[in-house]
């Protein structure tokens, strides 16, 4: 059997489970279908089903448990996680990709220049082995390349760009690189050691984005959207320690605690007239000076 089959199965396998729990019956079945579709053999027997559970465990990281009572199979939502998560949805991706040669007339893509994906796995192995590591760099205000010599402690991913989380030994301050501004990466055989104190998830905890304040706590800000809007804040959170306040016909109210940063600020700006912040007034009058500013832009329009 190939290994290109292989993957398949489990990736078949996996997505009839991820819509509710199935028998192996109604297992065997949606693979039949699947095999028909794609001019494939996916079916296995009871026996071969049993080592692909095993498979899937150690290749995901996701335990698939069998409930007696209702003859069924169903995957474990505690050992669910947000890598796991993304691996599906990579799988998911890369095999939409796939259905054939000519997927421009079905998929249309977003028109967007490389985001350093490609640096990805030499990062991971760095930050793994703790080595550092060098790269050119440029700012996306400069016109010019400067050498990085980092400890990389960590990779974080913002409005779909990677960034990298690490230690310039230039000034020993912990920065955050964009991969798509990077550059010739060297890993090194200088070995370093990460701070046992340093978590990358306490040290964006409070942040929105990749601006992370030097000083200052977090403060408790209040905003709200009207309904329509308020669905998809809802569905896709502005910040993990997001509380819903109010939730009626009238407006959507939520509080975040969170450092108030320029990632935040944009942020704001970018719903326009779909969003209204209540406190605190330190970020209403950014907001309006903001507004005010872009008015200015326009001197000569006339408003009714």
């Amino acid at each position: 059997m190939s290994d290109r089959k292989t993957v398949l199965r489990y990736f078949h396998v996996l997505n009839r489970l991820r819509k509710s729990p199935a028998s192996f019956k109604e297992i065997d079945a949606y693979l039949n279908q699947q095999s028909e579709w794609q001019d494939e053999n996916f079916q296995v027997s009871k026996r071969q089903f049993g080592r692909i559970l095993k498979d899937i465990k150690s290749i995901f990281e996701l335990d698939i448990d069998y409930d007696v009572s209702r003859d069924v199979y169903f995957i474990d939502e505690e050992s669910e996680s947000d890598i796991t998560n993304r691996r599906l949805e990579a799988l998911d991706t890369f095999q939409a990709l796939k259905v054939g040669t000519d997927i421009s007339k079905i998929i249309h893509f977003e028109q967007r220049h490389p985001q350093g994906s490609e640096y990805l796995m030499p990062l991971i192995q760095a930050i793994k082995k703790e080595v550092r590591v060098q790269f050119a760099y440029q700012k996306f205000w400069d016109n010019f390349l400067t050498t990085r010599m980092v400890e990389p402690y960590a990779l974080k991913e913002f409005k779909n760009r990677w960034y990298l989380v690490a230690k310039d030994k230039k000034d020993d301050k912990i920065k955050t690189f964009g991969l798509d501004r990077l550059s010739n990466l060297i890993l090194s055989n200088t070995k370093f050691a990460v701070p046992e104190t340093f978590s990358v998830d306490k040290y964006f905890h409070h942040c929105f984005g990749i601006i992370t304040p030097d000083e200052g706590e977090p403060e408790e800000i209040v905003i709200c959207f009207p309904p329509h809007q308020g669905k998809y804040v809802k569905t896709m959170p502005l910040h993990g320690s997001q509380e819903v306040l109010t939730d009626d016909e009238t407006e959507l109210r939520i509080r975040l605690k969170i450092h108030r940063t320029y990632d935040f600020l944009l942020e704001i700006l970018s719903h326009g007239d779909d969003i209204k912040v209540i406190s605190p007034p330190e970020l209403v009058l950014q907001v309006t000076d903001k507004y005010k500013n872009a008015l200015n832009q326009y001197p000569n329009e006339k408003t009714n």
